[in-house]
């Protein structure tokens, strides 16, 4: 009988270890701020996630992309979920690994007109005004911009940038203040149902003139000093779990532009040299610093 007590003390006492020595990541998400929000949108997320890795998965919120960068470099945060222009720069700053990417379906920068402008091509926006979203996005601000570069316009030295909130930019457009948009494909798809449900323009009142290609995904990278064998057990988990956890995320209102996604493991560092392009078009060809913060 003593026998039997001492083993089954000796295994409470051994789960409670294990429990108590249970691996505790922490992650970050770069274009959220606040505690809140995290929660709000990936909260469902990091559970899942949590349960099926079996480490305690905390969220550590940054006030912005260089605290991010910060936070990896200096060990602080162990997995960043970041975009495309934002991993060039904390690449370079930050050594680091990739894990995952998170695609996002119909993911490319348009440049946007009026159908009855006159405006017929991109040369037709030299000298004209152009609304970009805020510094440094990559669909609205730097994705655009290259778009203009691909087809022949310079835009530091062709057009006169206005960079702005994305429904002040579509007004602009509407009354004429702005000869163009750059946006993100489905935000004009959005905007665009948006007036049309207000009983606003047509959908035939808007012409695309321009369309980058498909912008490389989102990522989520891991620090340097991160054991490889957490960031391989990471990476398996969305793989064999890759259902459950789009669900989770997808619980999120932000997260409805990961709608129809799927979790890519062949993901490479020279898939992000468009973005790198997009840098040096936008007159900061050492994409060292976020533009902007």
């Amino acid at each position: 009988m003593l026998k039997i007590k001492q083993l089954i003390s000796f295994c409470l006492l051994l789960l409670t270890c294990t429990v108590a020595m249970a691996q505790t990541i922490k992650m970050a998400v770069t274009d959220l701020v606040g505690m809140e929000e995290l929660q709000r949108e990936f909260g469902q997320f990091v559970d899942v996630l949590s349960k099926k890795t079996g480490y305690d998965v905390e969220f550590l919120p940054v006030t912005n992309r260089t605290a991010a960068v910060e936070a990896l470099r200096f060990k602080k945060v162990d997995f960043v979920l970041t975009g495309p222009a934002e991993y060039v720069v904390m690449n370079k700053r930050a050594d680091s690994k990739v894990v995952v990417g998170f695609s996002r379906p119909d993911y490319f920068a348009v440049v946007i007109t009026l159908a009855d402008s006159g405006i017929q091509s991109i040369k037709d926006l030299k000298g004209n005004k152009v609304a970009f979203g805020s510094v440094g996005s990559t669909s609205k601000h730097l994705g655009p911009m290259q778009a203009l570069k691909d087809y022949g316009i310079d835009p530091l030295k062709d057009i006169t940038p206005i960079h702005t909130k994305m429904n002040v930019a579509w007004e602009a457009l509407k009354k004429g203040d702005v000869a163009a948009v750059g946006m993100n494909h489905l935000n004009f798809l959005s905007y665009r149902q948006l007036e049309l449900d207000r009983g606003g323009l047509p959908p035939g009142a808007f012409r695309v003139i321009a369309r980058g290609p498909d912008l490389p995904n989102d990522i989520l990278m891991a620090g340097a000093h991160v054991d490889a064998g957490i960031v391989e057990k990471v990476r398996k988990t969305f793989l064999e779990n890759s259902g459950e956890l789009i669900s989770a995320i997808l619980t999120g209102e932000d997260n409805k532009k990961y709608d129809g996604m799927q979790f890519l493991t062949r993901v490479k560092d020279d898939d992000y040299n468009y973005v790198r392009a997009m840098y040096s078009t936008a007159g900061y060809p050492e994409y060292s610093d976020f533009i902007g913060d």
